[in-house]
């Protein structure tokens, strides 16, 4: 019988813990849909919506964005929403210009800023680019469209504080099914009362680091601090559904707090 040394029970640890520190880190990257339904008397007929969020300039299946618009067309949506953050306050935007430029030539597209496109120097330029794209920006704006005879209002704020509540309850519409494009979570307390049906996010990176039943909201968010409480899922108030999504950033984007068993979120919203 072969003696097992101390020498090599050392290796096989280095390899173990090794190996454990590449599934955390490979998990991370791995791109995952994620589906939720929401019911509403509103509607009538199934409408599909694909929510990216919290790009932050990456590319996925190559700098053709291949990897994002085969998941887009397969799930052959009905609007895809832009949730801000598309991409980072420096740096480049050519691959969230691509998957958007694609994306619009198809489906109905919108779109609202997030903290980071706010942050940019050219940040008016790369909004113009975005319109010129045919895509539908959303700042403190609604916009109508009609779904298989159903009328969809959605509306766009980067930061809930700084609209009054006046403001943003004229944003919904009565008459409508309404979508609202916040891209703060936490904000959540300003809109609830706002006449909005669905509530979309980003922002919180579903909290960088995540631990399954001890960490489901993670460990650190923006704005949010240690152990948040809105970093990814679905809420319901009342008659409100709050979606929150994960978000598209790589974990190499977030050097300083990686993600961490916390893969990037390709969002499905059915209503039905």
């Amino acid at each position: 019988m072969k003696k097992v040394t101390l020498k090599s029970r050392k290796i096989r640890r280095n390899i173990i813990i090794i190996l454990l520190i590449l599934i955390f880190f490979v998990y991370g990257f791995t791109i995952r849909t994620v589906r939720y339904k929401t019911e509403s008397d509103k509607i009538t007929e199934k409408i599909k919506i694909v929510f990216l969020s919290d790009l932050h300039n990456c590319f996925y299946g190559g700098f053709d964005q291949s990897g994002l618009s085969e998941r887009i067309d397969k799930e052959n949506p009905d609007i895809v929403i832009f949730g801000g953050d598309v991409v980072d306050q420096y740096g480049g935007t050519e691959f969230a210009l691509k998957i958007m430029s694609d994306t619009v030539k198809k489906y109905p597209c919108y779109y609202t800023a997030g903290n980071h496109e706010q942050s940019r120097d050219d940040n008016k330029d790369f909004h113009n680019q975005v319109k010129n794209l045919g895509i539908k920006v959303l700042e403190g704006k609604n916009s109508r469209i009609t779904i298989k005879n159903q009328n969809i209002n959605i509306a766009g704020i980067v930061s809930a504080n700084e609209y009054n509540k006046e403001h943003i309850s004229d944003l919904s519409d009565s008459e409508a099914y309404n979508i609202l494009i916040m891209h703060e979570p936490q904000q959540i307390e300003y809109v609830i009362d706002s006449g909005f049906d669905l509530i979309l996010s980003g922002h919180s990176h579903g909290g960088q680091w995540r631990l399954p039943f001890i960490l489901e909201q993670g460990l650190y968010s923006p704005d949010q601090g240690l152990f948040p409480d809105y970093t990814n899922g679905i809420y319901n108030y009342d008659n409100i559904t709050h979606i929150i999504s994960k978000g598209l950033a790589k974990p190499l984007r977030m050097i300083f707090i990686p993600r961490i068993y916390n893969h990037p979120e390709f969002t499905v919203i059915e209503i039905s």
